[in-house]
């Protein structure tokens, strides 16, 4: 059926105005060839469009005469619509896909400008870091004079997760690095017929460093980004809302739980990885430097110093405390989409393994000055 003249997008020449022109009939997505027809019928010198007269507009018509304005790069004031349509028109402006992408700027000015950007979010995380664990201290220190807020089957059930479930892989890949640094180390100390000092090596290393640091970056990338997660879907889905809603303390239910389970068994899964990687050096001594297990055993008790045991021991409280407040603190700030969750996962890993390794460097540095 062919659409009543009036009907048919047109447009006439201002007789007032040689660069204005009149629209009229119905803009609408029945009419699309018609549209695009008037558009070409257009005068170069037109640089102002009226559509105060047309009937019908929606929201091809709008796309039509936005995209032709900025395509022929004409002022903003350049189209003028029926008071009855400016309301679509906006709508369609703000998600319109005619706006040019932004370039990425290059240069001195634009690399130090990111710079400050990126060091101004970094400032941010810090102080939210620091706030949440005053918050966090304080909440702790409330439990222990109001035990009934100690929500004791939850933390069970998270010393189950983080600890029991974890103890496998921190046994082999404790046993496997500590069978690692026994066969670097007799490779170069036999050079100078000191293998017997792999014992030293081993034992130390492990009780002072790479047991407390691998177990921590274990469950920095096993255990952060499990609370990051799990706490983010319930932000995601409006459930930390409704614990405020109902009177609760979201820290008391999500957070403390958590924190405490880290706090417990990062120290035994600490003491498990050490004993781990002991017996890999023995195992190394054993087969490949033809030591005794008797001699082994008894060189390294000989040189074996507690102290060694109490540095490494000593660091693992302080690592479950970084690793338990980044994990709930990146869940909490999950802004409610799918993408949040996973950015502020990957944030939580990233954050964990950086700041325990930084913390670790500066235990090693400030224990070698006091000579422990």
């Amino acid at each position: 059926m062919t659409p009543p003249s009036a009907a048919v997008p047109s447009i006439d020449i201002d007789p007032d105005d040689a660069t204005g022109v009149r629209l009229s009939g119905e803009w609408t997505l029945g009419h699309a060839d018609a549209i695009s027809a008037a558009l070409r019928a257009v005068p170069e010198q037109a640089r102002r469009l009226d559509a105060t007269a047309v009937t019908r507009l929606d929201s091809l018509g709008v796309l039509q005469l936005l995209r032709y304005v900025a395509r022929h790069e004409l002022g903003d004031d350049a189209l003028r619509f029926h008071d009855d349509h400016r309301a679509l028109v906006q709508v369609i402006e703000d998600v319109k896909d005619g706006r040019p992408k932004t370039k990425k700027a290059y240069g001195f000015a634009a690399a130090l400008e990111r710079l400050g950007h990126a060091v101004h979010d970094n400032g941010r995380e810090v102080v939210a870091l620091v706030s949440f664990l005053g918050e966090t201290l304080v909440k702790l220190g409330r439990t222990v004079t109001q035990p009934r807020r100690l929500r004791l089957i939850a933390t069970v059930f998270h010393m189950e997760q983080v600890g029991l479930d974890a103890v496998p892989l921190v046994m082999l890949l404790s046993f496997l690095v500590g069978a690692v640094i026994a066969f670097l180390g007799s490779n170069i100390l036999a050079d100078f017929g000191a293998s017997i000092y792999v014992v030293e090596l081993v034992s130390i290393a492990f009780l002072r460093e790479f047991a407390v640091l691998l177990t921590a970056i274990i469950l920095a990338g096993r255990t952060a980004s499990a609370f990051t997660a799990q706490i983010g879907s319930m932000v995601s889905r409006e459930e930390v809302d409704a614990i405020r809603t109902l009177g609760l303390d979201p820290v008391d239910l999500l957070v403390i739980p958590r924190l405490l389970a880290l706090i417990v068994m990062l120290p035994l899964l600490t003491f498990i990885a050490m004993l781990a990687g002991l017996l890999g050096g023995m195992v190394v001594g054993m087969t490949s430097l033809d030591i005794p297990i008797q001699a082994y055993y008894g060189r390294m008790q000989e040189t074996m110093e507690l102290r060694h045991f109490l540095v490494g021991m000593a660091k693992a409280p302080i690592f479950a405390m970084v690793i338990g407040l980044i994990g709930c603190l990146e869940g909490l700030q999950v802004t409610g989409t799918a993408q949040s969750v996973g950015e502020r996962t990957t944030s939580s890993v990233v954050q964990t393994i950086s700041l325990v390794i930084v913390f670790d460097a500066f235990a090693a540095i400030w224990f070698m000055q006091v000579g422990w």
